[in-house]
């Protein structure tokens, strides 16, 4: 009976790490296939025009690795300017965004005002709206009055999101409303209750939302490429267009890739810094109870 068992047992384990050999196999596998892009970003960013032109078939090594794209990445084109600019318009549409964030979210949490539950559901359904369909208007807009490439007409079309207020609002939901009361009986104004006890408890939802918006407004092309046309207001996503109609042709990808791999950097130094907070932000706001 016990020589059963223990064969029985055996054969649990056996199966139990086939199981786990196939998973993390195929968890390499897809991080490979992930992962492959950026490497072959950096490898082409590497070599040079001619080495690149000359490959018939692609190599996946660079047999003579060059750091001259990058020096052409910042004489060919402003890219440095390129760089402040992105930098005021994420700092500014980030900070701008959490207060307007931070004080949505509480009102539908914690206050209450006469047709709150129909107001946020005609706001969720926002969402339902492609943002696309609302760039026509929001460009005439800012056309009419005289914002265009300004930092203003930049930054103020992207200050709000009905996402982030709903995984802010379903954050500050979960804390008790025990807390809330005590320290409206200490006289404790709302203000000074939201800063001192909701965004405290909740600050893993304020920074991952914090760092996602950093990650959008860094990304962000379509708006910025129709309300500006003058190249001192140029983003760096504009500015990698600008590279390839007139900066270094259409034909010299190393020189893209590299400047590519210069604008990519900050974000992935970003995540790295703050992957743990985005995880654990993101879990803590979709979950309740």
């Amino acid at each position: 009976m016990r020589q059963d068992y223990t064969a029985i047992r055996s054969v649990g384990r056996r199966r139990k790490k086939v199981f786990k050999g196939f998973v993390y196999g195929f968890l390499i596998f897809w991080a490979i296939v992930v992962l492959f892009p950026f490497y072959w970003m950096v490898l082409s960013s590497i070599k040079s025009y001619g080495d690149y032109n000359a490959e018939f078939i692609p190599q996946f090594i660079a047999k003579n690795p060059t750091f001259e794209n990058y020096i052409s990445a910042f004489s060919a084109v402003p890219l440095a300017d390129y760089f402040w600019n992105t930098l005021v318009f994420t700092l500014g549409t980030t900070a701008i965004m959490l207060i307007v964030t931070v004080l949505a979210a509480y009102a539908f949490a914690r206050l209450e005002f006469k047709g709150k539950n129909l107001a946020f559901t005609l706001f969720l359904s926002l969402m339902m709206i492609p943002s696309e369909l609302v760039v026509i208007t929001n460009f005439v807009t800012a056309t009419n009055l005289e914002m265009r490439n300004t930092f203003l007409g930049l930054i103020l079309p992207s200050v709000a999101s009905v996402f982030y207020i709903y995984l802010l609002k379903e954050n500050f939901a979960q804390v008790p409303d025990e807390l809330y009361y005590a320290a409206k009986v200490d006289g404790t104004s709302d203000l000074k209750y939201l800063w001192k006890v909701m965004i405290p408890i909740c600050k893993p939802t304020v920074i991952t939302i914090a760092i996602l918006k950093v990650i959008e407004c860094w990304n962000s092309y379509v708006w910025p490429r129709l309300i500006t046309d003058n190249q001192d207001y140029f983003l760096v996503s504009v500015g990698i267009q600008e590279i390839r109609e007139n900066g270094f042709g259409r034909e010299n990808i190393p020189a893209m890739m590299a400047a590519v791999v210069v604008i990519s950097v900050p974000l992935i130094i970003l995540f790295l810094i703050f992957r743990k907070k985005i995880m654990a932000g993101v879990a803590r706001g979709g979950t309740k109870g």
